[in-house]
């Protein structure tokens, strides 16, 4: 028997989460009795150098327990980084894995986990539901207020010079997160706005998403995402050290983010990709630059969709009245949040030039993990379009 109005769907997550300010000083008592007596610590060297680590190493050792530190995760982290990764963890004959920074440690450290665990072939995991596992007991603490890596179940790793390959399995979602806003008081305006945007992208997009797994609880979830994102984005790229915008960010990218894992995104994402694959450009201002042109692409078919979420975002929109007039202002209000905080707005001022324009949408049609949940159908000359609006 069918049931249209509330058609079959699967709904996985982070089976624990903990958010507490000062938790990552007590990391070592949270998460030290799921991941073992000898545990991978995965991160980024920039963390390292400002001391961000320090406080939850050192709760690492007062537990008891033996760390392998591995600090050399880049931004959009390669497959050699994660490599090394593993194989440092293999040699340490570690327990358990905690990733500990933005979404590229917590990508690497998922895949960590599995590898290490497993043994498993990592060209056979690329993709959706092909890990087999089993993996070693892993914690995600991020630092970033973007990702939602912490309860995502997946992780992107560049391959060869441009490709961003995917590997997507509750299999990798952690056995804890934990989230401590404390980490992220000194994230510095830029980052703060681009991985706001890109939390608040994560909401829309999977709201909007045209995947059969599109479901009520990832709906409510972007919702509350976007209520909590746009209400404290501009104070916390303004007045960073404001503790409760800094919370607010926090667990708005995680609800954004378990939208998101259940109700994946789509061409904001597609088109992103090739941004930070070839020109290096962070993940977040990716998104940034071209999301407002994608949504005026989606309009068509995603009018209603947006307009419902709008007065999330924006409550001023409430008073706005018939779907387009919301819709179209709820765009416009994204593309004007973008330019308050700071962000660049065009292509071509992060040294994209036109003639690059090409390859890129004929790049962004790879992702077609990501296209298939577009609420409207893009092709590669659409993709052309909307680079060219945005350049």
């Amino acid at each position: 028997m069918t049931n249209d109005a509330f058609p079959p769907f699967a709904f996985n997550t982070t089976p624990s989460v903990r958010f507490e300010a000062g938790a990552a000083r007590r990391f070592g008592a949270i998460a030290g009795p799921i991941l073992g007596a000898r545990i991978l610590f995965v991160t980024d060297p920039g963390l390292r150098a400002l001391g961000l680590c320090d406080a939850a190493l050192a709760s690492l050792e007062e537990a008891g327990i033996a760390v392998t530190i591995f600090d050399r995760v880049e931004a959009d982290p390669s497959l050699a980084t994660l490599t090394a990764a593993v194989e440092t963890g293999r040699a340490a004959g570690v327990t358990g894995v905690a990733g500990f920074g933005g979404g590229s440690s917590l990508d690497v450290a998922k895949l960590a986990a599995l590898l290490t665990g497993s043994g498993e072939d990592l060209d056979a995991a690329w993709g959706v539901g092909n890990a087999k596992g089993p993996r070693l007991p892993l914690a995600l603490v991020p630092t970033t207020a973007g990702t939602g890596s912490e309860v995502t179940p997946v992780s992107i790793i560049t391959v060869g010079e441009e490709e961003k390959r995917g590997v997507s399995s509750p299999l990798i979602l952690p056995d804890i997160a934990v989230l401590d806003p404390e980490l992220t008081l000194g994230l510095p305006p830029a980052i703060t706005a681009a991985t706001g945007i890109d939390a608040m992208v994560h909401a829309i997009e999977a709201y909007a998403s045209k995947s059969a797994n599109n479901n009520p609880l990832s709906k409510m979830l972007a919702r509350q995402a976007l209520q909590l994102l746009g209400a404290h984005v501009e104070t916390a790229v303004f007045a960073g050290h404001d503790m409760a915008a800094r919370s607010a960010m926090l667990l708005g990218s995680m609800l954004a983010g378990q939208a998101f894992a259940n109700s994946p995104v789509a061409a904001v994402h597609a088109l992103a990709y090739p941004i930070g694959g070839t020109f290096h450009v962070p993940h977040g201002l990716s998104n940034a630059l071209v999301l407002p042109h994608v949504l005026r692409f989606n309009a068509p078919e995603a009018a209603g969709l947006y307009a419902e979420i709008a007065a999330d975002a924006f409550p001023e929109l409430a008073h706005e009245d018939g779907t387009q007039g919301r819709c179209g202002s709820f765009i416009e209000a994204l593309a004007a949040l973008s330019k308050k905080l700071g962000l660049p707005a065009q292509l071509r001022e992060v040294g994209i030039g036109e003639e690059h324009l090409a390859k890129m949408a004929a790049d962004a049609m790879k992702q077609t993990r990501l296209l298939v949940n577009n609420p409207r159908e893009l092709r590669e000359a659409d993709a052309l379009a909307i680079y060219r609006a945005a350049w």
